[in-house]
């Protein structure tokens, strides 16, 4: 008797920057990652920044340095401020220890760490995540909402089930903090199943250090791969 076919699963998320390992383990159970860049864009967010270990302890953000923008600007419109490649080099050069980082990944993500800063902001985080992704053998099936003629006047909950059903998705996939934000019920009425992956307590919130630094992405495939 055949194995039965799992449902198509569609997951959505703003695009981040270096995200902790968590958001891997959403991509990793995904059939269709979408990239949630036809939304409000966030200052205080992830999609521009990354926590990493502060030269004089603890944590601090590393940011991209970003053009002034309006409040209500969507993601998919965020660009890059001006002199943007001589302010991110400032920014890099607090971490002395980077570019003589030598694990496993250190010289693919170096060569994106200095790659120019230009064009859509949208276009360097999927290249980030599409590294990323390589990296951890994640198959990459990203698609961004901006591409997906979804109507603008859908707010939240509603337009996320007209992206999951633009994909023929019927199964949606979410993090643990989405919980307070979508209705299983809600989900049924239009035939799809809502599930919600566990808290993320894994090891690997700071990314990109360990992405530089470790002599092997083992125990990080391990971590992403892990089952929901």
């Amino acid at each position: 008797m055949p194995a039965p076919t799992r449902p198509r699963t569609v997951a959505v998320m703003q695009p981040y920057f270096f995200p902790y390992a968590g958001y891997f383990r959403l991509l990793a159970q995904a059939d269709v990652f979408v990239l949630f860049d036809c939304v409000q864009h966030r200052a205080r967010g992830r999609v521009h920044r990354t926590e990493v270990p502060a030269p004089a302890g603890g944590l601090e953000w590393l940011t991209l340095p970003l053009a002034p923008a309006a409040r209500e600007t969507r993601i998919q419109d965020l660009r890059f401020a001006d002199q943007a490649d001589a302010l991110w080099a400032e920014r890099l050069a607090r971490h002395a220890d980077w570019p003589r980082a030598s694990g496993e990944a250190a010289q693919a993500v170096r060569a994106f760490l200095h790659r120019p800063l230009q064009g859509p902001l949208v276009d360097h985080l999927e290249a980030g995540l599409r590294l990323v992704a390589g990296l951890l053998d994640l198959p990459a099936t990203l698609v961004r909402s901006s591409s997906l003629g979804i109507d603008p006047a859908l707010r939240a909950q509603d337009r996320v089930l007209a992206i999951v059903q633009a994909l023929g998705g019927q199964r949606y996939l979410n993090p643990p903090g989405g919980r307070a934000l979508y209705q299983a019920e809600a989900f049924a009425a239009h035939g799809l199943t809502l599930d919600f992956l566990p808290d993320y307590s894994g090891p690997h919130r700071c990314l990109l250090p360990t992405l530089l630094t470790a002599p092997t992405l083992d125990a990080l495939r391990a971590d992403v791969h892990a089952p929901a």
